[in-house]
């Protein structure tokens, strides 16, 4: 077979849908499959997951791919595989699922959470993870299942994450990858499994669920002959295991380029926001707060903050004009109304109002934790009018971002951008301003897809290293450098001034408005 003829399959597998992505050898975008996927919740703040449904939803989606590419088997070099990260996917004899997966949305370990953080270790586990502890993160929920649901636990052989549950399907390898393993149980800097984090977690007596870490740049499985015949691909292609889904999408998207590290933010739903450094240039800021998660470059790693709601904030304020447009007999799509967006912003003033973009019900994750943050605006006046409240939404998201660089350490040089949202001026102008660096936006489709398929083109031996694979696969897609107005960074610093101010005291008025007073039926209500 012809090397220019060769096929990488990228497998992208989000909480909601499922990607089978398509690359030829040089980077370029063939096909790509989705299927949707569904999950479960509950009152008692669970989020859970089929596992053999998830590995079907897989396989149809590969089975997409087949349909689209012509001779995708016999063309596959290698497949490779990144998904949704946290979370607790427990496998117990025969590789069977012990019980649906625990998602990173799941909530029910929010006590135990609070328990260990008021540990003394904790300050020890959160020094060798770089990362701070929160209920989306399998460490937190295995010590909650060991706490409450120890029967559970005790039919596991082996604690996954998602793209290990499908990377076991796939190659009969149960494994795990140095970025999960070691911003969840071990440490940064060594890549490996660290006693004193198990230990703060309370999970010494569980070590034996944690499984191998394997480098996915350098070691990879056969396809077996059954997973094979369930996906149409041909038994023995290689398969790599990836990094967690927000390490791929940022090294799809262009957080390191010519050999240099960069920063590179995903605006979707929520935001995430990283940079990529040298390990000895890690900042552990003293709220204990963030991710420092691998990349698959040696020595060098990703510092990660990230926001519970960014354009979730954008489409609450469409959707209350769409509802009133409606009223009054104009019913308008919420397509049309994003596609407003940047005209409401052009007729908009520059004033003082500030908005702090914790619009989630489950509150703020990043630069700070607090689950009862709520979002707010600050500064109205009757002059301000609906286009004034959209671009102190958008400005918001902006000063967010900033936020989340600021808990890092130095602002970024540059500033490397991807999701929908940034097809807006309006916001690409707003986060350049506020961050005072410049932007590149990435034309990449599928980032998370394209930074897994990049480590099994090194695998393979296409590229001698990721740097000279992403020369190919990241840089030419990057797009034109678009520098911050000056004047607009100013007013930016001064804006930073008031939001930083503003959340740092709402902390009080936040847990006053969730306590059960304000929030259930006044007593004296009067009885039907």
């Amino acid at each position: 077979m012809a090397e220019n003829d060769q096929i990488i399959i990228g497998i992208d597998a989000g909480t909601s849908v499922i990607k089978a992505v398509a690359f030829d050898l040089s980077g370029a975008q063939i096909a790509i499959s989705s299927v949707r996927n569904a999950y479960s919740t509950g009152n008692d703040g669970s989020a859970t997951q089929s596992l053999s449904q998830t590995w079907r939803d897989c396989v149809s989606a590969l089975r997409g791919l087949s349909a689209k590419v012509h001779g995708l088997a016999s063309r596959t070099a290698a497949i490779s595989v990144t998904g949704q990260g946290d979370g607790t996917w427990l496998v117990g004899a025969g590789n069977e699922p012990i019980s649906d997966a625990w998602l990173w949305l799941d909530a029910r370990a929010a006590s135990t959470v609070t328990a260990l953080a008021d540990q003394p270790q904790n300050r020890a586990r959160f020094e060798a993870t770089g990362t701070g502890l929160n209920t989306c993160q399998q460490g937190a929920q295995l010590a909650h299942m060991d706490r409450y649901f120890p029967e559970l636990v005790s039919r596991a052989e082996v604690a996954l994450h998602c793209k290990d549950w499908l990377y076991l399907n796939l190659t009969g390898v149960r494994a795990t990858d140095p970025s999960e393993a070691s911003f969840t149980f071990g440490n940064f800097r060594t890549r490996s499994y660290d006693p004193v984090v198990i230990d703060a977690l309370g999970l010494t007596r569980r070590r034996g669920l944690l499984p191998e870490i394997i480098e996915g740049t350098e070691v990879s499985h056969a396809l077996t002959q059954e997973a094979a015949d369930a996906c149409g691909l041909l038994a023995g292609t290689r398969v790599c295991l990836g990094y967690v889904d927000m390490v791929m999408t940022a090294l799809g998207a262009g957080v390191r380029d010519g050999g240099r590290n960069a920063a590179c933010s995903t605006i979707g739903s929520t935001g995430v926001h990283l940079r990529a450094k040298s390990v000895g240039d890690v900042h552990l800021n003293a709220e204990g707060t963030g991710y420092v998660i691998a990349l698959p470059i040696p020595g060098i790693v990703t510092q990660v903050q990230t926001n519970m709601g960014s354009t979730i904030n954008i489409d609450w304020l469409l959707e209350i004009a769409g509802s009133l447009m409606a009223e009054a007999g104009k019913p308008v799509s919420h397509a049309e109304l994003v596609s407003r967006v940047d005209d409401w912003f052009a007729k908009s003033q520059p004033g003082g109002v500030v908005y702090h973009p914790y619009i989630s019900e489950a509150g703020e994750r990043g630069p700070f934790v607090n689950a009862n943050a709520r979002a707010g605006f600050s500064g109205l006046s009757v002059r301000h009018g609906f286009p004034d409240l959209l671009r102190s939404v958008i400005e918001g998201l902006g000063l967010a971002t900033r936020d989340c660089y600021a808990a890092m350490g130095d602002k970024p040089d540059e500033l490397r951008i991807t999701g929908g949202a940034t097809r807006s001026v309006a916001l690409r102008r707003s986060l350049s301003a506020a961050v005072n660096a410049p932007i590149r936006l990435s034309r990449r489709e599928e980032t998370g897809a394209a930074g897994a398929a990049m480590m099994a083109a090194v695998a393979i031996g296409a590229y001698p290293s990721m740097d000279e694979c992403i020369a190919s696969w990241v840089t030419p897609l990057l797009g034109d450098v678009e520098v911050p107005d000056a004047q607009e960074a100013l007013r930016f610093d001064q804006l930073y001034g008031a939001y930083t101010d503003i959340r740092r005291a709402m902390p009080p008025v936040w847990d006053r408005l969730a306590s059960p007073a304000v929030t259930s039926p006044s007593s004296n209500e009067p009885k039907s």
